[in-house]
């Protein structure tokens, strides 16, 4: 989310970005489902291949080649990497590869500071393997103040353009209604048959009300499934995040949204929700959802609290309770199987943050094991299901 890097810089004078000394207190009823396996983080202006390793907004595992795919926000680049975990922790990423993404022009994005005639400037956000291929799907927030909102594109891993998919009418935002500037689609999931994806909105709607304070949630954000192969919207639910966990210390912003989602199985979501308050840093906490659950809100121009049901959720962590102090957490997906987990589930969350190329951030990759909730889990999320 591109507000968050330009108010940290703002307030490093002041260390309002500044993570806090330590995290804050867990909840004691906020009891984690996942087992913290380890934490690495490379510093800021860290590089491979001449560009700068930074501005990670989404991750996602290949289990073919056993290789991590991220994309960074504002550079229009994917990087691959190998990460391996196990009983000694988290080893620091090896990157091996770096690739500029191109415009279904065929041409390369023209970079933020210098606008090219009918392209966008790619704000990037998630992406997913599609099953089978060395093709992906990503998607960017929009560049609003040029008229253009928010993409679902898919590409090759040699950064050419596959298609634009289209996208519902109403995420297409006309004065007052429709997405928040840099609140759009933070989040992507895929369906472990490859045929639907699942788009996030990381903030409310305009017309769907205010959002989320250290009083108040807000109101709930919109989760859409959408057919890969016609663009056809085929439900949508409502998801309701928490209240900002924590006050602001300095003035600037606080704020809390939907980060990233991820399939748990074909029929439940992995919800993250980041937030951020000046002078106070991050939380990330986790939750699963049905969603089959809640109301159906492709209709509802506005939700209101009578017009639809949220889909309930249920907390798998609060990342603080593992006992670190997570940075700007904006990418998840499935990692390689753990051998000899506990509890036997060997199912693996692997995270990485978004440092939005800030002096006072880090780039941060976090692996925990996945523990089973009441319910249980499905083959670890089968979300990378590619043979």
């Amino acid at each position: 989310m591109r507000l968050l890097r330009w108010a940290c810089i703002a307030l490093l004078a002041l260390a309002g970005c500044a993570l806090p000394l330590a995290p804050p207190a867990p909840d004691p009823l906020l009891a984690p489902h996942l087992r913290l396996i380890g934490v690495a983080e490379l510093p800021p202006g860290t590089e491979y291949g001449g560009s700068t390793i930074g501005g990670l907004s989404g991750i996602d595992y290949d289990p073919a080649q056993d290789r991590y795919l991220f994309i960074s926000d504002s550079a229009a680049q994917i990087f691959t990497a190998s990460l391996h975990y196990g009983s000694q922790g988290l080893a620091a990423p090896q990157f091996t590869g770096v690739q500029a993404l191109q415009h279904t022009s065929g041409q390369p994005f023209a970079p933020w500071w210098r606008p090219q005639a009918g392209m966008d400037r790619p704000d990037a956000e998630a992406l997913r393997w599609l099953p089978g291929s060395d093709d992906f799907l990503w998607t960017s927030e929009g560049d609003f103040a040029r008229g253009f909102g928010p993409q679902l594109r898919e590409s090759r891993i040699d950064g050419t353009p596959v298609r634009d998919i289209p996208l519902p009418a109403s995420f297409m935002p006309p004065s007052g209604k429709g997405p928040r500037r840099n609140g759009t689609l933070e989040g992507l999931a895929l369906s472990p048959d490859g045929q639907t994806a699942w788009l996030a909105m990381e903030l409310p709607w305009r017309q769907d009300g205010d959002e989320a304070t250290p009083e108040s949630g807000g109101a709930p954000v919109r989760i859409t499934a959408i057919d890969l192969a016609t663009g056809r919207p085929l439900r949508q639910i409502a998801y309701q995040p928490d209240a900002v966990p924590q006050t602001r210390a300095l003035p600037g912003p606080q704020l809390n949204g939907v980060s990233e989602i991820l399939a748990d199985g074909p029929q439940h979501l992995l919800v993250l929700e980041r937030s951020y308050s000046a002078g106070r840093g991050f939380t990330a906490r986790l939750y699963r959802i049905d969603t089959r659950a809640g109301s159906d809100t492709l209709a509802l121009d506005a939700l209101t609290a009578a017009n639809h049901h949220s889909a309930p959720k249920t907390l798998v962590a609060d990342l603080a309770a593992l006992g670190l102090r997570p940075d700007n957490i904006e990418g998840m997906t499935w990692g390689a199987p753990l051998q000899g987990g506990a509890q036997g589930s060997g199912c693996v969350l692997v995270f990485v943050s978004d440092d939005n190329f800030n002096p006072a951030q880090v780039t941060q990759f976090i692996a925990a094991e996945y523990l089973p909730l009441r319910g249980g889990h499905e083959r670890c999320g089968t979300s990378a299901a590619r043979p």
